[in-house]
């Protein structure tokens, strides 16, 4: 079978990227594209400042930078660009991407220290503020935002007034948040914001992006521990060759992110897609609720409106699997757990999903019950 001849949606992706995306911007990746062209690297430009101005509206003190491969990479290079081998990292852990940067940081012999939260719980302003009068030799702090281990939306902007006020660097991991929602970079006083192509601006997989204070960026010289990885000569050759990569760009995916963010601002930018991604979640947990299931974070102003995790309902015949392959003969694919020793599974519904989505997913979900004979607490 020719590619093009394959259905359009054989199933939605419920998951937190990658997700599924519009068909205008699967066209836009039809045609092949020149990384040399001017007017590829003008729309590289169009792109930046597109990102500058959702991210803030002080534009003239942040730039943006656009790094090749998947979020994890431009996490990666972050952490190895900006913390000096002198300085000393906080990271800021309740999942397992918090946990990834430790990984990172580790790999690259950076001097970190950790601060673990459970998976279930938030870290608070007053534990990062102890941790800084503890360990006065910390120069960076590192969080994630929307931690999609369980949906867990960590309180960012008030860790964030702490980190500033021992005068640190802060740097927030928003892959699965940012333009889902609100955030302000310049009042929430962030130095380095990280998200992805593929995550709620609705692009596909290829580059991951960062959103930096321009002053901070220029101290970052000569730091990088990789060559493909370093932030500061990815943005130098960017700013002074008119949007050029270093490295051969993934042409196609720009071009299907460019139409995404297009759409964005069609829809009614990020306050419109923002109520979209909390209706589709608000559906899906009363609806996910009255069939039986029981939410893994109970406290649902902890939520984002990114990814829920459900718990494994108490019943003996109970198989992930079997659920999974149902569903996605309905036309729905969702994401196993990842929470340590706690058998739980992923709704996200962010990307081309809308309420009607959700309905008829509760609909599916409905009827692959009955094969579990579980019985919904309503009707």
């Amino acid at each position: 079978m020719a590619i093009l001849d394959l259905p359009a949606h054989p199933y939605l992706l419920l998951t937190p990227g990658p997700l599924s995306t519009s068909a205008t911007v699967k066209a836009a990746m039809l045609r092949d594209w020149c990384t040399w062209d001017a007017e590829y690297n003008n729309l590289i430009q169009d792109i930046r400042t597109r990102l500058v101005a959702l991210a803030t509206a002080n534009t003239t003190d942040y730039t943006a930078v656009l790094m090749q491969g998947s979020g994890s990479f431009s996490v990666e290079s972050v952490l190895g660009s900006v913390v000096p081998h002198s300085g000393r990292l906080l990271i800021i852990a309740n999942g397992a991407y918090g946990e990834r940067m430790v990984q990172m940081a580790t790999r690259m012999q950076i001097a970190i220290s950790v601060l673990r939260v459970s998976e279930l719980d938030r870290p608070t302003p007053e534990l990062v503020a102890e941790r800084l009068l503890q360990e006065s030799d910390i120069t960076h702090v590192a969080c994630v935002h929307c931690e999609t281990t369980t949906g867990m939306l960590n309180p960012v902007q008030e860790i964030g007034s702490v980190v500033k006020d021992a005068g640190k660097i802060w740097i927030v991991d928003a892959m699965s948040s940012f333009a889902g929602l609100p955030i302000d970079v310049a009042d929430w006083d962030i130095d380095f914001l990280i998200s992805s192509a593929n995550k709620c601006i609705q692009g596909v997989p290829g580059f991951g992006f960062v959103i930096s204070k321009r002053k901070t960026l220029l101290e970052c010289a000569g730091i990088a521990r990789s060559v493909s990885l370093d932030l500061f000569d990815q943005w130098q050759t960017m700013e002074q060759q008119n949007g050029k990569w270093r490295f051969t760009s993934p042409t196609h995916v720009v071009h299907a992110f460019y139409q995404a963010m297009l759409e964005l601002e069609q829809e009614g930018g990020i306050t419109a897609r923002h109520a979209r991604y909390q209706e589709n979640q608000r559906l899906l947990v009363d609806g996910m609720l009255a069939l039986g299931f029981k939410l893994v974070v109970e406290n649902l102003a902890w939520h984002s409106p990114i990814i829920t995790t459900f718990r494994y309902p108490q019943i003996e015949n109970f198989s992930f699997s079997h659920l999974y392959e149902q569903l996605k003969t309905h036309g729905f694919v969702i994401y196993p757990g990842k929470v340590t020793d706690l058998d739980c599974f992923r709704i996200g519904n962010i990307g081309e999903v809308y309420p009607a989505d959700i309905k008829l997913l509760l609909m599916a979900m409905k009827d692959v019950c009955i094969d579990f004979n579980m019985e919904p607490i309503s009707a």
